[in-house]
């Protein structure tokens, strides 16, 4: 099932001596059940790809469908909010709360009591093949595997279908990233989520299910 769709997505950034076209008539579909990636070189286009999908600012010709319905009529703010989980580099978890914690701030945001926050996260920290000696760990006291997962915990517990990660193994090790990548590949495949990854990791290709490639603000499939 389709679940975000570009059509004819153009996006330039300048100012009056110069500019750039960051995305150039871009069009693709993202659907639930598939986990995919976009490549491409620093400066290809791909991060403003993800950017627009994620809601965090609107395409300057063509449109960015969400369920059918264009971001320009959407609530930006309640979408990012409700719709769309982000996966980081640097994993952005708070450094003052544990891991637990971490994963209770989406929901507490959305008024579910800490008790059951509480029990939930914990459930989604398991989810990830971590264990109860990490529930209580502040993101200091964990690897960057760790991290990243429990980040991804983070995502889970916002109770979406669509997960938007910026170069989630930018920081880890291959056999690491390895094992993140497969981690988000098993929850499009098992519990039909859509994840849409931004890397340059050419290594995790034969894991996801469609390859896109960027190129001077252009998508090519691989």
């Amino acid at each position: 099932m389709s679940i975000i769709t570009l059509d004819s997505v153009k996006y330039t950034y300048g100012n009056r001596y110069q500019s750039m076209e960051a995305l150039q008539n871009v069009s693709c579909t993202f659907e639930q059940g598939k986990i995919y990636a976009i490549i491409g070189k620093s400066g290809s286009g791909k991060s403003t790809m993800l950017s627009l999908m994620a809601g965090l600012d609107l395409p300057q010709q063509g449109d960015v469908f969400f369920r059918g319905q264009s971001t320009r009529n959407l609530n930006l703010d309640q979408y990012r909010r409700d719709e769309v989980a982000m996966i980081y580099q640097n994993y952005r978890l708070f450094p003052l709360l544990t891991a637990v914690e971490n994963v209770m701030y989406p929901m507490e945001l959305h008024g579910v009591k800490p008790k059951e926050a509480k029990e939930r996260a914990q459930d989604y920290i398991r989810s990830v093949d971590l264990g109860e000696s990490e529930f209580n760990r502040f993101p200091s006291m964990l690897s960057g595997g760790e991290q990243q997962r429990i980040a991804i915990a983070r995502a889970l517990a916002m109770d979406t279908n669509l997960i938007l990660a910026d170069e989630p193994t930018g920081n880890l090790d291959s056999a690491t990233a390895r094992t993140i990548v497969e981690l988000l590949a098993d929850l499009a495949h098992t519990q039909n989520y859509c994840v849409v990854i931004v890397t340059h990791d050419l290594e995790i290709m034969d894991i996801v299910d469609v390859t896109y490639q960027m190129r001077d603000g252009v998508l090519l499939a691989k």
